[in-house]
Formats: structure tokens, C-alpha cells, sequence
């Protein structure tokens, strides 16, 4: 069987040399001008480079796109049409909408169309990771030979029922999970604050957001922002996200103390109500993969946290159910999560925080602020004002953003063990 890679990118290399290690015979392009490059950079593979993706769609059994989500249509109108015979063809775009209706407009009606989303980045080893896959115009054949070779990673492969299925868990999962992260940075950059010089964020559960917030900011927009502007589910979540976020808020500067603290137990209830589960994090491994090294306890508000909870409940979310096709940042957020609302004095004191504790609300009006600008560049739509929210953000973490992506790293392979 000949495997092809249309989009040698950071994802596309990485299943290209993944199957190339199992001597499976691996074709793959990318962009003309990036040709050369490849050649030179894959030449101790035996991964076979051509020169455009006509190439490797007329030759190739198993296709996969590694494209993203606003330039698919393209790229599968330009190669589409010189797919092989009945080859099985997949993608890699983390919104299937448009991906499908790519696939059905401009591939032959033979081709095997097999969805699939890696949930997890290029810099993850895949062993133990989920890799989603679905069926949607193919034989019983070709998706057990799609599993079969997904399985070969290492990877767990989770089927899910339809692209539905699979946009509607990636909204609930990840646009949500990376808006309140990329708002947490914003709030660091509105305030000129580096996070790990500030005594207030030593404590474990602020080291650990810290990380998964340097961990988002070490990757480029694109990676987001696809997710979120194609997402037909997307802008429903993040704005529920932003409205209940409002609320909290409004009632901690307001003190209006038992409607706060009624929402907050009402949440922990609906969420977590039936966890009889051990929990995922503790505070040897949140003071292990620290960027901030101290003792040092302060109360917090954890207003990200709560909110992401209260959205939860209020969505009818539930994260572990959601957690077959985790991604490393979600599993981490539902670890933090239960951390807080599991441990009933760390909750009180989080909740008499935010209530009366107002040397917090400098950084709680920062982070507030920022969830609303980020809530409105998504509905309006701007992909331009997200790439440059996106970067000025990262230019203002980039003195530990590669730590922060090392750390975390090693954070995820510890609790996936």
C-alpha cells in the first residue's frame, strides 16, 4: 500500500516519518517552493518527496490532507479530481464541516472518504495519544484498514458517529479551553506582568495554567484561530464562556456573596457530582513542573477555573465524557478543575476570595477584559485582528514560551502513564 501526505507541514511529517518507521511506503508534498527544503530535511527517511499533490493523489491508496481548515477547498479542488481508484482519502483539519464538504464536492464518487483529527500537536509523541476517526462515505474495508493504520502509530483511536459529532465535542473541548488559556496571557501582556516573576502565581494550580498558557502561546494562530472560525458550534460556547465569565465577575465586585456561592455549588454538583475517580493531578506534580519554584501559598479568585465550570454545567457539558478524544490541554484543564472543586477547603478559600480579597481584582479585571476581546474578534469574525491579538500576546511571553512547551510535555507524558 502507498500512503501519501498532501501538506509535509510540522503534522504531515509527523505521521509521514511515524509510518515510514514501520516501513510502510510513505509519499508526500508540500508548497513548490518548499520542495528542495524537503527533499534535504527527509533524505535519512526513505519518505519519497514530490513535487505536488496531483503527484501523490494519482498514485497513493491511502490519501491524508494535512491542510488547514481555510485553505482545504483549495487544495482538494487543485488534486482532488486525479485521485487514485478507489483510494480511501482523510484529513487532518480540526473542523470537519469544511473539510467534508470538500471531499464530496471535488473527489470521484469511488474515493473511501474517512474522517480523522490527531489530538494532539506535532511536538507529541502519538503513543498514547487519541487519534478521532469516523466513517462517512466508505466501506466496512476501508475504515478497518484506516483504523488499523492509525492503530499502527500507537495512538488510541476513538470512533465517533458523524463530523457532527466530531465539530460539536472539538467545540466543547477545544475553542473554550483555548480562548480562556489565550486570555490568561492577554491579561499577563494587558498588565506587563511576566507571570513567573510575580509571588502571587507560586502556587500549584496558577503554576500549572501558566504552563498550558505557554504552552498554546508557543504555536502559531493558525492552529487556534482554524478551529474556531470554522467551527459551526464554536461562537456559541465561547460566548456562553463569555457570559457566564460576566456574571461571576459582576457579582464578585458587587458582593452579591450568596447568589455567587449558590452558582458556584450548583456548578460543582452538575460537574462533578458522580466523580469516584482518582483525580489526575496532585501537588507533588503541579510543584514538579513549576517555572516559578517557591513555598509560597496565596488565596486566588481562580476566576478562569470557575468559569470554565459554570460553562460547563451551564452547557451541559461533561468533560469526561468528552475526555475519549481529549486533547493534552483539555485533560489538563479537567485535572485542574477537579483539583480545585474537589478539594472543599481550597474551594471555600477560592470563593471567600473572590468575594472579599480585592488586591485579586487588578488581575481579574485584566483576565475579564481580555475573555471579551477574544469573545468579540471571534464573532465578528476578523481572522486579521486574531493573528495580531495572537502575537502581541506572544511576543510579550516569548522569554519562556519554549519552556513552557518542554515542561508541558513532559507534564503530559507523566499523567498519560
Amino acid at each position: 500500500m502507498k500512503i501519501g501526505i498532501i501538506g509535509l507541514g510540522d503534522m504531515g511529517k509527523l505521521f509521514a516519518k511515524t509510518w515510514d518507521s514501520l516501513s510502510m511506503e510513505v509519499y508526500g508534498c508540500d508548497l513548490p517552493n518548499k520542495y528542495d527544503d524537503l527533499v534535504k530535511e527527509l533524505s535519512d527517511t526513505n519518505i519519497k518527496v514530490l513535487h505536488d499533490a496531483v503527484s501523490v493523489s494519482r498514485i497513493c491508496d491511502f490519501i491524508m490532507y494535512c491542510v488547514e481548515a481555510e485553505n482545504i477547498a483549495e487544495v482538494v479542488k487543485f488534486a482532488g479530481p486525479s485521485t487514485k481508484y478507489g483510494a480511501i482519502v482523510t484529513g487532518q483539519t480540526s473542523v470537519k464541516a469544511p473539510e467534508i464538504a470538500a471531499f464530496e464536492k471535488y473527489l470521484p464518487k469511488d474515493t473511501q472518504i474517512v474522517g480523522s483529527h490527531a489530538l494532539f500537536g506535532p511536538a507529541i509523541n502519538p503513543k498514547g495519544q487519541t487519534i478521532a476517526i469516523f466513517q462517512h462515505r466508505a466501506s466496512n474495508e476501508a475504515f478497518a484498514l484506516s483504523q488499523e493504520l492509525f492503530s499502527q502509530t500507537g495512538a488510541k483511536v476513538e470512533v465517533l458517529d458523524d463530523f457532527h459529532a466530531h465539530d460539536k465535542m472539538m467545540a466543547d473541548i477545544q475553542v473554550i479551553t483555548h480562548v480562556g488559556f489565550e486570555s490568561i496571557g492577554t491579561a499577563f501582556m494587558h498588565r506587563k506582568s511576566f507571570p513567573w516573576e510575580d509571588k502571587n502565581t507560586i502556587n500549584g494550580i496558577d503554576n500549572m495554567k501558566i504552563l498550558l498558557t505557554l504552552r498554546i502561546f508557543s504555536y502559531k494562530s493558525h492552529v487556534y484561530s482554524g478551529l474556531a472560525f470554522h467551527n459551526p458550534y464554536a461562537i456559541k460556547d465561547v460566548r456562553k464562556f463569555a457570559t457566564t465569565e460576566n456574571e461571576l465577575f459582576g457579582m464578585m465586585i458587587s458582593e452579591n456573596k450568596q447568589k455567587f456561592r449558590n452558582k458556584i455549588l450548583k456548578a460543582k454538583e452538575t460537574v462533578f457530582g458522580l466523580h469516584d475517580s482518582k483525580m489526575m493531578l496532585n501537588d507533588e506534580i503541579m510543584q514538579e513542573y513549576t517555572l516559578n519554584p517557591g513555598e509560597n501559598h496565596k488565596a486566588n479568585s481562580h476566576l478562569s477555573l470557575l468559569s470554565m465550570v459554570c460553562t460547563w454545567a451551564e452547557l451541559g457539558i461533561n468533560p469526561y465524557k468528552n475526555l475519549v478524544c481529549q486533547t493534552p490541554p483539555f485533560k489538563l484543564r479537567v485535572g485542574l478543575a477537579e483539583y480545585l472543586f474537589l478539594n472543599d477547603d481550597l474551594l471555600e478559600e477560592t470563593i471567600e476570595t473572590a468575594l472579599k480579597d480585592k488586591t485579586n481584582i487588578i488581575d481579574d479585571l485584566a483576565f475579564h477584559t481580555a475573555v471579551h476581546e477574544w469573545t468579540n474578534i471571534l464573532e465578528l469574525g476578523d481572522k486579521k485582528a486574531y493573528e495580531q491579538h495572537f502575537d502581541a500576546t506572544k511576543k510579550f511571553l516569548a522569554p519562556r514560551l519554549e519552556e513552557g512547551r518542554r515542561k508541558s510535555n513532559e507534564l503530559i507524558s507523566r499523567i498519560n502513564k
